[in-house]
């Protein structure tokens, strides 16, 4: 059976963020889906709960399991979910999981710090989006950089979004995860705080880290990016075989 991939993104941002990775599955003959999580993309009408974007991921893991294995990526806070998610006590139809950008505990003072990081920004003029896009327009590339925010972003979500992710027992879930897992940091990303700790925990995991580039590593480096998704997915129809 061929390897299916779902694609989940990060806070603030939409399916749009993962244009690169869809053209070039798309070009290698391998199904993917990439979804909107709620309040973002094309349901940032809708409240973000933590229910509602784990069975937002649910859904397209199942549907895409009907046809084949599945390779599970998410970015960021979608990283984050998908760890909840394939270490849950009733293990999913997921057959490897690529998470990126996501080896931090979102709890504590950390976390808080960010919070009031990101309502300063929105106390700003604009609500902060235009220095948002001059970092942007900076570290992306011209091939990336309209994708990013293509879907718009989830500025309203954003709280919300952030302050449900305390309650994740994520050291618990990374320990259930029993099928190959790729963490894939870039070598300036903040979230690497606890890279370590989510290493000696996870029982199945490789540790790539992308010279020179930030949190943004999708946007940022898609064809380092889209090779290490060639060597997941070489990974799982090795296996498959």
């Amino acid at each position: 059976m061929v390897v299916q991939v779902v694609l989940v993104h990060g806070i603030r941002t939409s399916a749009t963020m993962w244009r690169a990775q869809v053209e070039y599955l798309n070009a290698r003959g391998t199904p993917v889906t990439a979804v909107d999580l709620p309040g973002h993309g094309s349901r940032m009408a809708e409240d973000f709960t933590l229910e509602s974007a784990l069975a937002t991921i649910d859904e397209a893991v199942r549907q895409a399991a009907a046809r084949g294995p599945v390779l599970l990526v998410g970015h960021s806070m979608g990283g984050l979910l998908c760890i909840e998610y394939a270490g849950a006590e009733d293990r999913p139809p997921v057959a490897g999981f690529v998470a990126a950008s996501c080896t931090a505990v979102p709890r504590g003072v950390g976390l808080a710090a960010y919070r009031v990081l990101t309502r300063g920004f929105d106390s700003l003029p604009d609500r902060g989006m235009w220095l948002t896009n001059r970092m942007l327009d900076r570290i992306l590339p011209d091939e990336t950089r309209a994708d990013f925010g293509a879907g718009g972003y989830a500025l309203d979500a954003q709280d919300i979004a952030l302050r449900s992710l305390s309650v994740l027992d994520l050291l618990a879930a990374l320990h259930r995860i029993d099928v190959p897992l790729w963490f894939v940091n870039g070598q300036y990303d903040q979230l690497r705080v606890n890279e370590k700790l989510f290493m000696r925990i996870a029982q199945h995991a490789e540790l790539v880290v992308v010279p020179r580039t930030t949190h943004h590593v999708t946007v940022m480096r898609p064809r380092v990016f889209n090779a290490l998704l060639e060597l997941a997915l070489a990974t799982l129809e090795a296996s498959d075989g």
